[in-house]
């Protein structure tokens, strides 16, 4: 817990040291303390699927404060127990570097602050995690004589936690929480404005800025602002903790602002009641998962908002929330917010769009603002044209490799696309692009709207798109870097189990890996374009005689209806169907562990077109990430091999 006194914190209760050594960890649940220097090696990359599993998830109330850490990973042992944490009275944790990658999910701070936990010390942080925790109240820092000064009874000055803050987050940071400072703001309190004058900025800074709140003229990297949003849009498993929260808040008097800019899915767990286990059944699991869609519908009924939701005639969902988002309503120049990390899927489009906390949300639903703290740019240039095979996921795979990614040095830019490769990217297949930001650690991904965005939205939506000349970057706009990559040298990457960054070319895996499993789907391997490429690889195969390899399963899921009906528009049905294909509705499924796809044993290995692969996220196997053609290829031979790997050794 802490006490906060006169522009002071005082920390109670214990450190917990993240070790990479289980008994390191255990020992300290079992009530010893122990050093930093006992601790270190501390853990890295510690991913919210580790701090709270999906499952975990379900609950959204202070039941959370149970779980924290039950999926951490120390070596090859998950050391903390449900309760543990709670009952060792901690109050402070303290982790390696990129603390709380991955998923958005703010049920992962919220898990820490309902068990005690009150000050996070890392070596760095991810984006959407920091500020999960400060919109909770929960203080975050880098510096790790912290530690000391707490075992001594110190109280620490808040402004030690505020210094080189912007004051809106300063003010945030102060207040304890985004529910107070909002209070604040409407009892008359305002950030100090300043006009600042005109200068060259870049498209996402454009963007920003013509939606800035009490701002005027241009916006440059570091001003917080409140912005208003476009379209606000959340999923089943994150609405129910939003609703909570808006009910604490505002009781039955809870108003909502333009509604028609609201919407709502049911994709994250349409397909639970078919992957979740007996034991886990026997808990009260599954009721608790499915309880979380009747609690949205009936939130949006009781609203009028408009919900995408699981199919009434068999098992699935309408799509996923950012499939359906950039397939019918997104546009270039919008500003966009999801309560997913992978909001930034819609950046394909040209909007500036960017996952949010649960808090966030739920203020953004009353208030139609979010608060934005302006991004530096970092431009990836896709220089020269792609080889045969190689695809949109294989430069992603590539990039999360690069040391100005793997250090951490993108968390929280935005990565804005261009070049040549890119102009001959589908909008599909730059969604992928802009969708795997989230793994780079970036705030959002963009591309600048072109007339293959024209051509997109023509072809889903019937309408003709027209740009405008702002919709650009500025000669001359500031940015944090420039990463060239010369698309002619690559080749189809993989991702080994583990996480997203352990990139490796494919003519680089030494050892056979055969599989168990080929999975197809999820909002970045599950549109038009990636089932185009399945099915291309499987008509290859099927002329030939082939089929997909005994002792595998090969599942490709849908990210949406529209998706859905073009494969069955396009004949790719039959070639899917007789080449023994299990084809799945759509919804997230296997991707967050909820679906037909997903490992059952330990000893088993997926390749997957999914975006990430952390322990645990989609079953206890071992997960290897591949772009679309080369999970289709895979499932043909049996073990990992790209397509052009499997075309040259066919007879």
């Amino acid at each position: 817990m802490a006490t906060v006194s006169n522009e002071q914190v005082r920390f109670e209760g214990r450190i917990l040291f993240l070790s990479e050594d289980a008994d390191v960890v255990e020992s300290q649940l079992l009530g010893a303390d122990v050093s930093l220097a006992d601790a270190l090696p501390l853990r890295s990359d510690v991913s919210t699927d580790e701090i709270t599993p999906a499952w975990i998830c379900y609950y959204y109330d202070e039941k959370l404060g149970e779980y924290p850490y039950l999926g951490l990973e120390c070596g090859q042992r998950t050391p903390v127990s449900a309760g543990s944490v709670k009952a060792g009275g901690f109050g402070v944790t303290v982790a390696g570097r990129r603390y709380g990658k991955g998923s958005s999910r703010e049920a992962s701070p919220f898990a820490e602050w309902c068990a005690g936990i009150r000050l996070v010390i890392a070596e760095s942080f991810e984006r959407i995690y920091r500020q999960n925790c400060r919109n909770l109240g929960i203080y975050t820092s880098t510096d790790f004589g912290l530690i000391e000064r707490i075992r001594r009874g110190e109280s620490i000055p808040i402004s030690e936690f505020t210094q080189g803050e912007d004051e809106l987050t300063a003010e945030l940071i102060r207040r304890g929480g985004l529910f107070k400072l909002a209070r604040a703001r409407k009892d008359g309190w305002s950030p100090t404005t300043h006009a600042i004058a005109p200068r060259p900025m870049t498209y996402a800074e454009k963007i920003i800025a013509r939606a800035s709140v009490g701002h005027s003229g241009a916006v440059r990297a570091g001003d917080a602002i409140f912005a208003r949003a476009d379209w606000r849009y959340a999923h089943e498993y994150v609405s129910p903790m939003c609703i909570s929260f808006l009910q604490r808040e505002m009781g039955d008097q809870i108003t909502l602002h333009d509604r028609a800019s609201i919407v709502c899915f049911g994709d994250h767990l349409p397909f639970i009641h078919r992957s979740i286990s007996p034991e886990r059944r026997a808990r009260g699991l599954l009721e608790a998962a499915q309880a979380l869609a009747k609690v949205q519908k009936q939130f949006c009924e009781t609203y009028g908002l408009r919900l995408h939701g699981y199919l009434a005639d068999r098992d699935g969902s309408e799509g996923i929330s950012h499939s359906i988002m950039t397939e019918r309503y997104v546009r270039p120049g919008q500003l966009v917010v999801g309560t997913d990390s992978h909001t930034p899927h819609c950046g394909a489009l040209g909007a500036l769009a960017f996952g949010i906390g649960t808090s966030e949300m739920a203020n953004a639903w009353v208030t139609g603002e979010v608060r934005v703290e302006v991004p530096r740019t970092c431009r990836v240039r896709l220089n020269g044209r792609l080889p045969a095979g190689v695809e949109a996921k294989d430069i992603v795979l590539h990039l999360l490799r690069l040391p100005y990614v793997r250090e951490g040095k993108a968390i929280g830019q935005v990565i804005e696309y261009c070049g040549e490769a890119l102009s001959g990217l589908s909008t599909d297949e730059r969604a992928t692009l802009t969708n795997m930001v989230a793994e780079i650690g970036g705030f959002s991904g963009i591309v600048v709207p072109d007339e293959e965005t024209r051509r997109f939205v023509r072809d889903r939506r019937g309408t003709d798109l027209q740009l405008e000349p702002w919709m650009c970057s500025d000669e001359g706009a500031e940015l944090a870097h420039i990463i060239e990559v010369e698309c002619g040298r690559l080749e189809p990457m993989l991702a080994r189990p583990g996480d997203p960054g352990h990139g490796i070319a494919i003519s680089e895996l030494a050892e056979t890996v055969g599989i168990d499993i080929a999975y197809g789907g999820s909002c970045t391997g599950g549109k038009r374009e990636d089932l185009l490429h399945y099915h291309a690889v499987l008509e290859w195969a099927a002329q030939r005689g082939m089929r997909i390899a005994p002792g595998t399963r090969f599942f490709l899921q849908f990210g949406s209806q529209d998706v859905r009906d073009y494969c069955v528009e396009s004949g790719m049905f039959d070639v899917f169907e007789r080449m023994g294909v299990e084809l799945i509705e759509p919804g997230c499924g296997a991707c967050v562990n909820a679906g037909p796809g997903v490992s059952e044993r330990a000893e088993q290995v997926t390749v997957s077109a999914i975006n990430r692969n952390f322990p645990g996220r989609s079953g206890p196997g071992q997960v290897w990430l591949a772009s679309p053609s080369t999970v289709a290829a895979s499932a043909i031979a049996g073990r990992i091999v790209s397509f052009e790997q499997l075309r040259a050794k066919a007879p």
